[in-house]
């Protein structure tokens, strides 16, 4: 146990003061624990107040609530309050131990002593308490060295993992989110043991699954934690399209790239770019679909034609899986997953006015999110080729920004609707509706004719020549 001479900074917060004068007035222990302690070390921001008591913790909460008078809430399922208070929240909860069946992650639960409750956190950096009593208060009880880990940037259980891991399987996504959010590594013994438990993440539910899934999407670094799934055996549980992704497969002279570690530099290139979690998920899927389109050509390799059309009809399938939203988010990833080789085809060939206005109009108000990923797609490793590839985008980025400011392309709609031609050749709705629209729509993208209502009408005309349609 090591002891803290100074008190730590954010304890000068007011509120920390009240919860001294209560506790010491009901005569119990009180300490703040877990990621408030955790995040003060690492120099991060943090509003996340967890206060251990060594007694009835809801009791003491709505004893501060009555001298504050805040609002108190309580849960009396899980055995702890809420007190709100001048804009900050504080969970109150009472020091216990835990012990677990086979088949369930709900503990029994019952009365413990600080360490008790210290020992039952899922990592040594997460069971660090400042106590909150006068005597000692501000003093640092750490009884699992979880500022040595610190130090040494690492993540290890604070009892035997196969056990940590064994009761609460997700403390396992736990401990590889909490790597790569920090840029820490697993402590050996740790690492192995997530992957002798790793069938236990199969009594998790996907809901709580996917909450630390997104987390690791979301981290500096994403591509930390995605290895350490696939070294642990668990992306192959949780994402085995992800998974499938890995390896390469050789014939003759052939090998095609790995895709999943290309995957991961994609992924990893757009986080220097965007915190869009969406624009990170259509990273993390755009080649998803390459294990199941590859095939073998004797005369050019590998191949995955029309990965990007088959990857983009899997995505409503893995977010309603995973738990995914089945909203915009989903249909935005699906565009961006469907559109990722469009601009790159316009790099290597001649950028025409046309494909760039097909482009704008399909891409609409996401273009810019499909160039980032597009720009984070290439990971050649040959500098000339990265520099000629991003140049060219810079021309199809241009091409985009005047013709826009001339045609109006993105997101338009036809001047000429279905309501008009019906209304001016007295039609009822059938295929040739259909059919003008259609040859205006590509005309207009085509540069034939410009976006605008007279010449979409005078073409309309002329179409309807060709049918044998008259005016009313």
């Amino acid at each position: 146990m090591s002891a803290e001479p100074m008190i730590p900074a954010p304890l000068d917060n007011p509120v920390f003061g009240h919860i001294r004068e209560t506790v010491d007035r009901l005569g119990v222990e009180a300490y703040v624990v877990g990621g408030f302690v955790r995040d003060y070390y690492l120099r991060r921001p943090s509003t996340d107040i967890d206060v251990v008591v060594v007694g009835d913790g809801v009791a003491v909460a709505e004893d501060l609530g009555r001298k504050l008078r805040a609002k108190v809430s309580i849960f009396k399922t899980f055995g702890t309050a809420m007190l709100r208070w001048q804009g900050t929240e504080v969970e109150f909860v009472g020091a216990r131990r835990e012990s677990y069946s086979h088949d369930s992650r709900k503990p029994q639960v019952e009365p413990g002593t600080l360490e008790d409750d210290q020992r039952r956190r899922d990592f040594t950096i997460n069971a660090m308490a400042w106590s909150l009593n006068a005597a000692t208060f501000g003093r640092l009880v750490d009884p699992f060295d979880g500022m040595y880990d610190l130090e040494e940037c690492t993540i290890r259980t604070p009892c035997d993992p196969d056990i940590t891991f064994s009761d609460d399987p997700l403390r396992m996504m736990r401990a590889i989110r909490f790597a790569s959010q920090l840029g820490f590594d697993i402590y050996d013994e740790t690492f192995e043991a997530i992957r002798r438990n790793r069938e236990r993440i199969s009594i998790v539910s996907r809901e709580r699954i996917i909450v630390e899934l997104n987390k690791i999407v979301a981290s500096p670094v994403p591509s930390i934690g995605f290895e350490l799934l696939e070294l642990t055996g668990l992306l192959e549980l949780i994402f085995p399209e992800m998974h499938r992704l890995s390896g390469v497969e050789r014939r003759g002279s052939h090998a095609h790239k790995d895709n999943f570690k290309h995957t991961l530099k994609v992924l990893d290139n757009v986080a220097l770019r965007s915190e869009d979690l969406w624009l990170r998920w259509a990273a993390v899927l755009h080649d998803i679909a390459k294990p199941l389109t590859k095939a073998y050509d004797p005369h050019i390799g590998w191949t995955f034609h029309q990965h990007e059309v088959v990857g983009s009809k899997m995505i409503p399938q893995i977010f309603r899986r995973m738990k995914l939203p089945m909203n915009e988010h989903m249909r935005f990833v699906q565009k961006l997953v469907f559109l990722h080789l469009r601009p790159i085809i316009l790099s290597e060939d001649m950028v025409t006015d046309s494909a760039v206005r097909r482009l704008l109009f399909e891409a609409g108000d996401d273009v810019e999110s499909l160039m980032t990923l597009c720009e984070a797609d290439i990971t050649s490793g040959i500098d000339a080729k990265v520099k000629r590839y991003m140049a060219n985008f810079e021309l199809v980025r241009r091409k985009m920004r005047d013709l826009e400011e001339r045609d109006r392309i993105r997101n338009f709609q036809p001047p000429i609707t279905g309501d008009i031609i019906m209304r001016t050749y007295d039609l009822s709705p059938c295929s040739i509706i259909g059919e003008i629209k259609d040859r205006i729509k590509n005309a207009i993208l085509d540069g034939e004719i410009p976006n605008e209502y007279d010449a979409a009408y005078a073409m309309m005309q002329r179409l309807a020549e060709e049918f044998g349609l008259s005016e009313k």
